[in-house]
């Protein structure tokens, strides 16, 4: 039986990329979690309340669905994001997206979701990664996602205008 994960995206460029390229990338550091990923594994894409680099306008949401395409392996060329490097990797099959700006806010369910034990310091699992969901949790997150969701290719765009470097102190004082 497969398992469920929160696939943790922390940064618009990445984001962009992993819908793109349907592939997704694991820094050098070992997690348990990555090594057990397995396909036909399902990830519940979310995207951090930092990711677009304005955590008081953004939230965090789970975005979309996916499945594992291919086992992870070390990379020929890693991938590189934010100034750190991702050696390993796998195929993924983005299977529904919700449109930029929407999707299922995270932290109003902490408190019913058994992935988050301490509901006052739930934050901190989401400095990795995946998270592993138990098939509960997974569930109410599907169900109230297939609701603001539609076609990877129907999405996709809202996504890639977001994709750009962070300024640098040269481009923010050109501007």
């Amino acid at each position: 039986m497969s398992e469920s994960y929160l696939l943790i995206l922390g940064d618009r460029q990445a984001i962009a990329w992993v819908l793109r390229e349907q592939r997704m990338a694991f820094p050098a550091t070992y997690r348990a979690e990555v090594n057990r990923l397995a396909v036909g594994d399902e990830l519940l894409i979310y995207t951090t309340r930092g990711a677009y680099r304005n955590p008081t306008r953004d939230r965090g949401r789970v975005i979309g669905t996916a499945t594992v395409a291919s086992a992870v392996e070390a990379l020929d060329v890693p991938v590189k994001f934010g100034g750190r490097e991702f050696p390993r990797g796998c195929g993924i099959t983005v299977t529904s997206l919700a449109s930029w700006g929407r999707g299922v806010e995270l932290q109003p369910l902490v408190d019913r979701l058994a992935a988050f034990p301490n509901a006052k310091a739930w934050s901190i699992q989401l400095r990795r990664p995946l998270l592993h969901l138990p098939r509960e949790d997974a569930e109410l997150i599907g169900e109230l996602l297939r609701k603001q969701t539609g076609d990877r290719r129907e999405h996709l765009d809202g996504y890639l205008a977001h994709d750009r470097p962070p300024l640098t102190q040269a481009t923010s004082t050109r501007r």
